[in-house]
C-alpha cells in the first residue's frame, strides 16, 4: 500500500533525524520543522518523513550544504521552487544507521520564505481541524487508488488532484 494507516512511530522517526540534523548542522539553522501529512496524528501518508530545515535569511545556504554533506547529503537543487532546497542521500547509500533506514525527504528554506510558510500553515491546520483530515485523506486514498498504487502517478495525480484542496484550506488557514 502506498497510503498508510497513521503511525505513531512517525514522530519518533523525525525526532531520530532532527538529532542528527541538528548536531550537524549547529548554529547554521534556526530549527527544524517535521511537515507533511506524517506530520499530523491520524492522518494517512506515505511513510516517508518530509523534514524543513529553517536557517535565518542572511545565513549562508552554503554552510547548510557542507553541513549535510558531511551526513552524506547533496544539494539538488530548488526543483522550481525558489528558496526551498532539496537534498537528498548519496547512492549507493552510506549505510547510515538512521539516515538510510528512515524513508525521508529533507529540503531547507529560508525564515520567512512563502513554501515555508505554506507547509506550516498547512500542517498546522490538518492538525486542529478534524473534518478537513479526514477530507484529505478520503482525497489522498482516492488518488492512490487512481495511481494504481505506483508512487511516481500517485505524485503527479496528487499534484494536480489536491491542489484545490490544498488552495481551500491555506486561504481558511490565513
Amino acid at each position: 500500500m502506498l497510503i498508510l494507516p497513521y503511525s505513531p512511530e512517525w514522530p519518533s522517526q523525525f525526532l531520530l533525524i532532527g538529532e542528527l540534523l541538528t548536531t550537524a548542522l549547529g548554529p547554521a539553522h534556526l530549527r527544524i520543522e517535521h511537515i507533511g501529512s506524517t506530520a499530523v496524528p491520524g492522518l494517512a501518508a506515505k511513510p516517508i518523513i518530509d523534514i524543513d530545515i529553517v536557517y535565518a535569511q542572511d545565513a549562508s545556504l552554503q554552510a547548510i550544504i557542507e553541513a549535510l554533506n558531511s551526513l552524506g547529503y547533496f544539494h539538488n537543487g530548488d526543483q522550481g521552487i525558489p528558496g526551498r532546497e532539496v537534498f537528498k542521500r548519496r547512492k549507493p547509500s552510506a549505510g547510515h544507521p538512521v539516515l538510510d533506514q528512515i524513508q525521508h525527504h529533507l529540503y531547507a528554506c529560508p525564515e520567512g520564505n512563502p513554501e515555508l510558510r505554506r507547509h506550516l500553515l498547512f500542517r498546522d491546520y490538518l492538525r486542529t481541524n478534524e473534518e478537513a483530515r479526514e477530507e484529505y485523506a478520503q482525497l489522498k486514498s482516492s488518488i492512490a487508488t487512481a495511481a494504481a498504487q505506483d508512487r511516481k502517478q500517485y505524485a503527479k495525480l496528487k499534484e494536480e488532484g489536491a491542489r484545490e484542496f490544498v488552495e481551500r484550506v491555506l486561504a481558511v488557514a490565513e
